[in-house]
């Protein structure tokens, strides 16, 4: 199972600088603030090779899942974060359905310190994503005539956490 998120870009952190309303010239520490903007698949493929035949089975299939994940900015504050799910179950070495699904976000993230934003749109974003990236794909996968495949929740702290490891021994 791949699992590891890839970022197109680093997302880069806004210094905002308003100043308070009180003549002390110091700005206020504001909170920081994620907002959804919109979200929408951006691609689906499901494919079902051996239909009828692959019906008949009487195997468990074995179900293979990856997840990816990748980031870019649209503009200071906004990102568009797409969740990446491929889904392919196999029988006796044959292909029984195979599912690919992108579902994207435009997120805008503000007031956030530099080094969280990073991981905020990267963990929080494909997050908040995965509810309906999974019911897409369960759908996909009854109307394709399977059982609804119904991912387990990801874990995407662990993920991104395991990109950076692998990129800091890259690095090195």
């Amino acid at each position: 199972m791949t699992d590891t998120p890839k970022s197109t870009a680093a997302p880069e952190a806004a210094q905002n600088g308003a100043a308070g309303a009180g003549t002390t010239g110091q700005t206020p520490q504001e909170q920081p603030s994620l907002r959804i903007l919109g979200q929408y698949l951006k691609d689906l493929s499901f494919e079902n090779p051996n239909a009828p035949h692959a019906f008949s089975q009487e195997a468990q299939p074995d179900i293979a899942v990856s997840v990816n994940v990748n980031a870019r900015p649209l503009a200071v504050n906004d990102f568009e974060v797409e969740l990446h799910l491929d889904a392919k179950a196999t029988t006796a070495d044959k292909v029984a359905f195979a599912a690919e699904l992108v579902y994207a976000g435009t997120f805008r993230l503000e007031n956030f310190p530099h080094q969280l934003l990073h991981p905020a749109v990267l963990i929080e974003c494909p997050r908040i994503l995965f509810p309906f990236a999974r019911q897409i794909l369960a759908e996909a996968t009854r109307n394709g005539g399977f059982p609804p495949l119904m991912l387990d929740p990801i874990d995407f702290a662990a993920m991104y956490q395991r990109r950076m490891q692998q990129q800091t021994v890259g690095e090195a």
